[in-house]
Parts: C-alpha cells; structure tokens; sequence
C-alpha cells in the first residue's frame, strides 16, 4: 500500500512521493507525525508464519501518549527533510514492520540507534516508547514481570490478622471462611508486567519496545528471547496456576498508571511490536537469534542531519555559528575516528548560552576537553 493513498470518504486519492521517496514507504524518517491517518490503515495483513490472534483487546486500546522521552531524545520538533535521511536505514524499518520481526540495530556510540526507536514512534503515532536497558546480570523474566511474592504474603498476614481480632470493639470476630477470603489479597496487586511483557499485551496498534544495548547481557539471553519472538506470547506461572479460581486478573502494566487484563495465565499480542535491539558490536550473537533478526548498522550522521538534530533541540541558535561548529565537529570527528553526537548539542548549547565568546582562550580549551575522544585515557 502506497503511504501517499488518503482516505476521503472513503475514496483514496494518490500523491506523487516527493524526492523520488519509495511507495511503499510507512515510515519514512523524518521524525513528523502520520497526519490524520493510523498505522492500521497503512500496514499491510502480516505474513502467515507471524500472523497473532492475541486477545482480549483493552477497552482503552490506543497506546499511552509520549511521557516527554521523545522531546529530550528528539527535540521538539524534526527538522530532517526527506533528502536528509537514510534510505537504507528507513528501507530496513519498513521491511521490520511489514515482517513483524524485531530489528538489530549496530552502530557505533553516539550515532542515533536508541533515538530511532523514539522517532518510529512519534512518526507512527505509536506512543510512548516501552524501554528495557539491559545489564550483565537482566535475566528474560525481569523483562516480562516482576512477582513480589513476600509482599503479597506480608499483606495476606496483615489483613488476616486485622479480620480475626475486628478493626475496633464493635466488629465481631469473623468465621474462618470469611477471615481466609479477606486474608488473600489480589495477586494481580503484587505483579507488574515488565516492558517486554507490556509490549506483548493484545492490540491493535504495536507498541515500539527498545532492548537498549543487549550486547551488555549475560550469554543465554539472546537465546531466550526467542521464544517469545517466535510465539509472540508468554506465561506467567503464577497466574496459571490460579486460572481456575480466577481467569481473569487486572495486574500492572509497565506504563505509569495503566493495568491490563491476563487471561488465563497467558500473554498473547495481537499486534507484533516494533522491537529495536541495540548494540555496540562488542559481541557475537547466536546465529539462531540473527535469523529471527533484521539487521541494521547505523552511519555517521552527515552534515545536513547533525544540523538538523541541532535546531531540533536548540531552536533559535544562529545558523551561521550552528553550521560553523558542525563542520568542526565533522573535521575533528574525521581525525579521531568518529565522536559522539551528543558532544556537538554540548558544545552548541555552552556556545550560545553567551558564556563565551569566539576570542575567548577558556573556549578552545573546554572544546578540546568536550570532544576528546572516548577512546582517550589522557
């Protein structure tokens, strides 16, 4: 389906993409929002081996708005025009929605491969970005749910206690019956579904969830995560154990303030999530785990994006000086081997912040200091 159809009545009139931009483009890498059209509209049915019936959907389906992630990540606005992208970059994130399979994103540091999560999002319209940082010791459960298993049992002896002896002197004692149906607490009190695990609750709309540097995991989670790639569910014990008690259990979600219904112990999504892993290529994957993977490795940003990210996050800085402290950075980026964007908003933020002024010996000094590169010990 061509992006560029939009529905009138439910007629749908065709635009020419501008600067020759592939049809078949969804996302196209700007960062600007879809403009009164959903995803839905646009994507295609799955293929048939990654096709999921997950359900019930909630009654409150669409995604939770951005939480102001995207704004410090991005800036407020995009100022990338559609020459400035990356046509392979964009080509593999399309080819990762109409696949539904999770993108491997490679990259040296400081080049944008956690910021594309964030601009799918925003672009898509897909909310707020569901994040799991990832360290040595993140097992897979963690990113599914967390249990807190003696808090539900502290809490059971609490309210037993306080039904067997009544809250004050005219509250009789209760039976036995109703004293252990007031000491149970509701599980779903005391478990939290984790990003991984939100991320696959049923919708229609996927939710864009960012594995941020898996490189950095113990050996075997790669593999375990491909399960829940390859099913597109999860269980979680301790609720289906209970399933005949109690089917339905409203638990935490990992958005702040949201709940969601697990059915019968069982996690299923109805749309694949957008998944972005991010690496720094200081690890070998299993070849088992790259095969369910597209995979992506991040340019350098050239001059028209890092002046793009620029005025995204400083408006209203001077164009001239902006332009004239990109190219320096690039030239010296060049002879070191490559810095870190982030170091560029640095020094253009301190640059117009009026501190410091271009004859200012203290500026030169702190410029050396700033984009010193990470490889440096001295």
């Amino acid at each position: 389906m061509d992006i560029d159809e939009h529905h009138d009545g439910g007629a749908a009139q065709r635009q020419s993409p501008s600067f020759g931009t592939p049809g078949w483009w969804i996302y196209r890498g700007t960062g600007r929002p879809l403009r009164d059209i959903r995803l839905t509209e646009l994507l295609p049915a799955p293929p048939p081996w990654r096709d999921f019936r997950g359900g019930p959907l909630a009654d409150r389906d669409a995604p939770p708005p951005d939480d102001g992630e995207a704004r410090r990540r991005l800036g407020a606005e995009s100022h990338l025009s559609d020459r400035d992208v990356d046509p392979h970059e964009v080509d593999m994130v399309n080819a990762a929605l109409y696949l539904r399979r999770p993108l491997l994103v490679t990259g040296r540091p400081g080049t944008g491969k956690s910021s594309l999560a964030f601009r799918i999002a925003r672009e898509l319209g897909l909310g707020r970005v569901l994040r799991w940082p990832i360290t040595s010791s993140t097992k897979l459960k963690a990113g599914l749910y967390a249990y807190d298993a003696i808090g539900r049992a502290q809490a059971a002896a609490t309210r037993q206690a306080l039904a067997r002896w009544g809250v004050d002197a005219d509250t009789p004692p209760p039976t036995a019956d109703r004293a252990m149906s007031v000491a149970e607490p509701p599980v779903g009190e005391f478990l939290r579904l984790g990003p991984l695990g939100t991320a696959f609750l049923p919708a229609e709309l996927p939710r864009v969830l960012l594995i941020d540097e898996l490189d950095k995991s113990e050996v075997d989670l790669p593999n375990d995560l491909l399960s829940i790639f390859e099913d597109g569910q999860f269980t979680i014990p301790e609720l289906e154990r209970m399933r005949d008690r109690s089917p339905e259990v409203s638990v935490l979600a990992d958005d702040p303030g949201r709940t969601a219904t697990v059915v019968d112990g069982r996690v299923s999504c109805r749309a694949f999530p957008m998944v972005v892993i991010t690496s720094n290529g200081e690890r070998e994957f299993p070849e088992a785990f790259l095969r369910r993977c597209l995979r992506l490795t991040i340019r350098e940003p050239n001059t028209e994006q890092l002046a793009a990210m620029v005025a995204a996050h400083l408006a209203g800085s001077d164009d001239e000086q902006r332009q004239r402290m990109v190219q320096e950075f690039l030239d010296r980026a060049a002879d070191g081997g490559g810095l870190p964007a982030d170091k560029l908003l640095d020094a253009v933020y301190l640059a117009t912040s009026g501190a410091y002024r271009d004859d200012d010996d203290s500026w030169s000094r702190l410029l050396d200091a700033l984009w010193r590169q990470l490889n440096s010990v001295t």
